[in-house]
């Protein structure tokens, strides 16, 4: 061993405490320290920034380390501080910083005893900065999160798009660009922006071999990851979901479930966000439920679960995402909820944006369908992505190899396909490709006269997604190319041409159909109902109906009973996540209801659907609320539907759904305006005595339309419900 090899294990274990190296870091280190331009990528959790760290500590300056956000720089900054004696050894530059901790960083940089000074993208382009550097003496220039250059990357930041120009005029010095995510297209859009397409490039694997992956249908989704939380109960987990509203929503249903988890989002005010942070890393709650904001530079190397309620915008993103789970080598399950609406969503918050963007976002997403759809290994579609070939039929750890569909013969499909995309002269992308396979004389088909050619509708026997499944098959076995720099055109590779010469057996399989699966509602679902315990309930109401001498209806509708003969509620809390029952109603007439349910289940020995009854958080819409106070203050019912852009059938029906929820709200003030009293007593004699059920039609029917209108009858239904039942 060397004594250079000597001196950079010494400096290693003297700064780090490590031994040895990991992967490739050791020969990325010394390409830095003999002054080239270098390229990293590495995925998460691999040790990029030693790649850094180690060579600014050593060589004379200050390395400048240019990274996109400050809550990843303080980090770092931190864990340096921690290696070292000297608090100035490393130090932020950015807008969170007074005048006084300013001056502080510069006398410590000109003072020569910083090693690293990171910078945000926004305060290296202030002219004061580039004044101020242009005096330092600088090692290098660190680039991290450099994906962030590309429109391409999943977190596209246009003023990385000026480093270069920047470096340039503070003074030119070796550059490091380091990412632990980046397709081919993004790492040739990284080099090329740089002006480093010459830097040595180091390439780790991107497979994290300990990650199971999976897509599930978007079903229930929110019950699904109760039961996944609840049968992983202490282990860390992070949610990901798109929107700010959809993270605070499910972080409460998940703590009104008994789940000690906090939302995380760019909207929420600093200090909150900081706190929610921390108590994650020190395990005070076991789940973060965040926006993509969350989880940059977040080093929790335990995080066992990584859950996306939404799929993300790219695959980057997702592999970016998933990364977090299982750093430390151990478990970790990755499980995303995949429903094509979602994807429709995301296309729709594209419109306004410039086309070349949206050109772009959509590519990104047609990737991100392709993953989730497809029925080849996961980690094989991943890998091929980033531009690596992963080998193993079969790799145990997704869920497409787990439990593999059923092949068929692919070859004629292949043939077809490859003989297309020639056709078309290798200038159309997939969508195009498929229009002409399936016969489908699109506009685009029919000003490039492609609906004249021979082979247009060659295919028409199976459907889009067939041949998508066929195209994305034939790309990922390398029979065909995507052309990096036009993203999204389709190529016959080498291996393509080679296979038309000579055509042999290739199994595909079928991919998955997402589409006829929807969201339910988090009340509904597909369990069976308990016919038996269905007509004990209704005996039991009818049975109390006669007691307090009131009509069946009052006590509790009948998709209540079929809700509980479903979930079978044992506790007034769980009762009141039924649809239709609200705390009053529980409160009032549960008791014998629940009681019934708990020996029923216990004479059968029946296995208690428990995560179906999921605790909804009670949620009293604000048009429910804004319509009670409403009322409170006895403001006319016309009055309220026209402030709410209501029809005044509209309006009662939400005020009925108050209060069969067992909500009590008095109208009288408005009934004795527009109603004479005799019309009222009939309709509430009616209710009272002769009905049998709730049923509008059936009080038409009885009453006489001629007299009684609609509106009428609900006004007096609503005025008996609040009175009698609540």
């Amino acid at each position: 061993m060397s004594k250079q090899q000597v001196d950079l294990y010494a400096y290693l274990k003297k700064h780090f405490g490590f031994d040895t190296f990991k992967g490739n870091q050791e020969d990325i280190i010394r390409n830095v320290l003999e002054g080239n331009d270098t390229f990293v990528l590495m995925p998460t959790g691999g040790g990029k920034s030693l790649c850094y760290q180690l060579p600014a500590v050593i060589l004379p300056g200050t390395a400048v380390v240019i990274s996109p956000l400050i809550a990843l720089m303080k980090n770092q900054v931190d864990a340096m501080r921690n290696f070292s004696e000297d608090d100035g050894v490393a130090h932020f530059m950015n807008s969170s910083l007074t005048k006084a901790a300013i001056q502080q960083v510069k006398n410590d940089v000109l003072s020569k005893k910083t090693k690293l000074l990171y910078v945000a993208p926004e305060s290296l382009t202030k002219e004061e900065n580039i004044e101020f550097l242009k005096q330092v003496d600088i090692s290098f220039y660190a680039v991290d999160e450099a994906h962030c250059i590309s429109e391409w990357g999943h977190d596209f930041r246009p003023e990385y798009r000026r480093i270069r120009p920047i470096i340039n005029e503070i003074g030119k010095a070796p550059v490091i660009a380091l990412t632990a995510t980046a397709t081919p297209k993004v790492q040739h859009d990284i080099q090329k922006n740089l002006g480093m397409l010459d830097a040595r490039v180091f390439k780790s694997s991107f497979n994290r071999p300990n990650l199971f992956y999976e897509v599930r249908p978007k079903k229930n989704a929110t019950k699904e990851i109760i039961k996944i939380l609840k049968n992983n109960t202490g282990k860390s987990a992070i949610i990901y979901c798109l929107s700010r509203k959809k993270v605070e929503e499910l972080a409460e249903t998940l703590q009104v479930n008994g789940i000690k988890a906090l939302a995380y989002h760019a909207g929420m005010d600093a200090a909150t966000r900081a706190a929610n942070q921390d108590k994650f890393l020190m395990e005070e709650v076991d789940v973060i439920v965040a926006t993509i904001a969350f989880g940059m530079g977040i080093d929790k190397p335990d995080v066992r679960l990584v859950i996306h309620y939404d799929i993300p915008k790219s695959l980057e993103g997702y592999y970016q995402e998933t990364g977090r789970a299982g750093r430390d080598g151990g478990e970790g399950k990755c499980i995303a909820f995949y429903s094509y609406k979602d994807i429709q969503k995301l296309e729709k918050f594209m419109q306004g944006k410039p086309l070349a963007e949206q050109e772009i976002g959509k590519q990104l997403l047609l990737e991100t369908v392709a993953y989730a759809e497809s029925s080849l290994c996961r980690r094989k579609v991943l890998l091929h992505y980033f531009g690596e070939n992963y080998t193993e039929e079969n790799c145990e750890t997704c869920d497409n190899c787990v439990n593999p569909k059923e092949l068929f013969e692919g070859k004629e499909s292949i043939v077809k396909v490859l003989e297309t995309v020639l056709e078309l002269k290798e200038k159309f992308k997939a969508d195009h490709v498929i229009s002409v396979l399936t016969g489908h004389a699109s506009s685009a088909v029919k000003s490039y006269k492609h609906h004249e050619l021979s082979i247009f509708g060659s295919g028409n026997e199976q459907d889009d997604k067939y041949w998508n499944a066929i195209i994305r098959q034939s790309l990922v076995s390398g029979l065909l190319d995507k052309d990096i720099e036009n993203y999204g055109l389709l190529k016959v590779s080498e291996k393509g041409h080679e296979y038309l010469k000579n055509p042999t057996s290739i199994m595909l399989a079928k991919d998955h159909d997402y589409d006829t699966i929807e969201e339910e509602a988090a009340t509904g679902g597909t369990a069976a109902l308990d016919n038996e315990l269905f007509s004990m309930l209704k005996d039991l109401r009818k049975q109390l109906s006669k007691k307090l001498n009131l009509p069946p209806f009052v006590i509790f509708q009948d998709p209540s009973l079929e809700a509980m003969s479903t979930y079978y509620p044992v506790t007034i809390e769980e009762l009141q996540n039924i649809p239709g029952v609200g705390q009053g109603k529980a409160r009032r007439f549960g008791k014998e209801f629940v009681e019934l349910i708990g020996k029923h289940v216990k004479e059968n020995e029946i296995d208690r659907p428990m995560d179906m009854v999921v605790k909804t958080v009670a949620n009293k819409s604000k048009l429910k609320i804004s319509i009670i106070q409403s009322i409170d203050r006895k403001m006319s019912l016309d009055d309220i539907a026209d402030s709410k852009g209501m029809e005044m059938i509209e309006l009662l029906k939400e005020i009925e759904s108050i209060v069969y929820s067992g909500t009590r709200v008095n109208i009288d003030y408005y009934i004795n305006e527009v109603m004479d009293e005799e019309h009222q007593e009939d309709i509430y004699y009616y209710f009272k005595e002769d009905a049998e059920t709730d049923s509008i039609e059936e009080a038409l029917e009885e009453l006489g339309e001629d007299e009684y209108s609609e509106e009428d009858i609900r006004m007096v239904r609503i005025k008996f419900i609040s009175e009698v039942g609540n």
